[in-house]
């Protein structure tokens, strides 16, 4: 059997609830912004990932266990995770969600924001494996997607929804099939799977680019230090490897924000 050419993995940053939104300075309330990110690389390099999650553990002085989950980290330990996730042969490639413009009634049913967010995701994840199969002679051009398990989420559905878009003759929707195995959609614990705690990695440092924090500010440098891996053709970031929903223009970004945004133009 010929196997897959690829491997994404993929991972969330924030929650889909769409009211009381968090505010600086008070505890609670829903995140502003839902990020989902994907790492992509050469299914050659599969059972590397836990070599390459030990190099960021091991960096680490007293950390007990190899497991990593960024939002432990301190502000250090971030940026050396980071650091070193942009520096890998692998591409990531980020959706990120402004919450509030969203127009109420829209997203009513369970995992539709998430699943529309999504449908973005593996349709930049078809793109970058079209765009680089001549590189990529082993496999059979395929790409294997796998989530971090999250709560609620039933992922036979997802492959229907994959399936139902498949079949619509939609112009808008630009996913190049050829490249997606539909029934090989899965999911995997985080704990237990290296690949997913590298894009939990790669989710939350785009999270703390736009996500405010309890003292109102964005952290740039984590999403700035994985730029050198974050998917682009010719120098377009914005409509391959970081895309946001609504456009920019109308998210209400602020001035810590609106940097981020200058990063990837």
């Amino acid at each position: 059997m010929v196997s897959h050419s690829y491997v994404a993995f993929i991972d969330e940053s924030g929650d889909d609830g769409l009211g009381n939104f968090r505010e600086p300075g008070r505890r609670g309330g829903s995140s502003r912004w839902l990020i989902l990110s994907a790492c992509v690389f050469r299914q050659v390099y599969a059972l590397e990932a836990v070599r390459w999650r030990d190099s960021i553990s091991e960096k680490f002085v007293n950390k007990k266990s190899r497991t990593l989950h960024f939002m432990d980290l301190n502000h250090g330990q971030r940026t050396v995770a980071a650091q070193t996730i942009g520096s890998l042969p692998l591409r990531t490639i980020s959706v990120l969600a402004a919450k509030p413009p969203i127009p109420t009634g829209i997203y009513t049913a369970r995992n539709q924001l998430y699943f529309y967010l999504a449908r973005y995701l593996v349709e930049r994840i078809s793109w970058l494996c079209r765009d680089h199969r001549p590189q990529v002679p082993e496999g059979d051009g395929r790409v294997k997607i796998t989530f971090s398990r999250r709560g609620g989420m039933s992922y036979q559905s997802f492959r229907a929804y994959l399936s139902l878009l498949k079949k619509q003759p939609d112009p808008a929707i630009k996913i190049h099939w050829p490249v997606i195995d539909i029934e090989a959609v899965d999911a995997h614990d985080h704990d237990k799977n290296a690949s997913l705690q590298l894009v939990d990695a790669v989710a939350s440092s785009f999270a703390a680019a736009v996500e405010p924090d309890f003292y109102g500010n964005c952290e740039l440098r984590y999403a700035e230090l994985l730029r050198p891996v974050t998917y682009h053709r010719g120098g377009n970031y914005l409509s391959y490897g970081v895309k946001m929903v609504p456009k920019y223009q109308e998210c209400d970004l602020n001035a810590q924000q609106s940097r981020f945004i200058e990063l990837f133009k």
